[in-house]
């Protein structure tokens, strides 16, 4: 018994030991990885500063920011495992472990992947910061680009991180790359009434509506369809999505509230839904009271 308490105590001081010898090299090798994860905070700044004024891409010169960040603290690790002496030991198990790192390499797969995809997207910029977006079945505006996912707020109010390597490999819908966006709505008048009066009183209501663009791309009204109880007619018009003062939430209510004060202004009224019942076998109607 005596003997195997030696031995534990023989054990616990040669770990102390080493701990002790090894304390000096830790504290450097923290000191080093806390350096440059330093260097790289500022390294970040500064590369998004001076890209800012250079190009006119702030979601590239965010990423690329970011990159010349994780480049540095990479650099900090391999300094502190450098000085902590696990160098030879860290290359050697790199170049010798092949299923270890076929392991690694797979569990990390999604991860490289969306780190490249970003990379991908940053340089290829098939959006910007602003521009809105629709991948799959989410739609919003962007608002950032990591090395990992793509920050988007939908018109609800949510906050979606989307993988990038989940939207470099499925189509995306950008609806303001090149600063045009078009809405449209449906109005149903009265098959009494006349749809060519009816098309210029709301192209007129139109023109009269700030944010609404004229000119090259101009508002325009078309018959939809032949509705059961109605003559259907879509409204189009486009906005300028780089214009900050104009909502589209807010131009699209002022436009159908133009549009029907102006019909109904004319007379011309939205019929309600009418439902016609034939009696073709000239059988009399049954009804029935509440009580029976």
């Amino acid at each position: 018994m005596e003997q195997f308490i030696g031995d534990v105590a023989d054990y616990i001081l040669s770990y102390y030991n080493t701990l002790v010898a090894l304390l000096p090299k830790l504290v450097l090798g923290l000191a080093v990885m806390a350096f440059f994860w330093l260097i790289g905070s500022q390294a970040k700044r500064l590369v998004q500063k001076r890209l800012f004024r250079r190009i006119d891409d702030p979601l590239l010169a965010d990423f690329l920011g970011q990159a010349a960040r994780a480049a540095l603290i990479t650099l900090g690790v391999l300094g502190l495992l450098q000085v902590v002496g696990l160098g030879k030991a860290a290359s050697s198990l790199l170049a010798g472990a092949g299923i270890s790192a076929f392991v690694i390499g797979f569990a990390f797969k999604d991860i490289g992947e969306n780190f490249l995809a970003g990379i991908l997207m940053a340089f290829k910029r098939p959006f910007r910061i602003g521009d809105i977006i629709e991948a799959g079945s989410i739609k919003g505006k962007v608002t950032g680009l990591t090395l990992r996912d793509t920050q988007v707020k939908t018109f609800d109010g949510k906050d979606v991180y989307i993988p990038n390597g989940q939207i470099l490999k499925n189509p995306i819908i950008n609806y303001t790359i090149d600063g045009f966006l078009r809405q449209e709505f449906t109005v149903g008048i009265d098959y009494g009434a006349s749809a060519s009066e009816a098309i210029v009183l709301i192209l007129q209501a139109l023109e009269r509506i700030p944010g609404i663009l004229k000119g090259d791309r101009p508002p325009s009204v078309m018959v939809q369809d032949l509705g059961a109880s109605a003559l259907n007619l879509t409204v189009y018009y486009w906005l300028d999505t780089f214009e900050p003062s104009v909502s589209g939430v807010a131009v699209r209510n002022q436009a159908v509230e133009e549009v029907l004060g102006v019909l109904s202004g004319a007379g011309i009224y939205l019929p309600g839904e009418v439902l016609e019942v034939k009696n073709y076998q000239d059988a009399p109607l049954l009804s029935r009271s509440a009580g029976s």
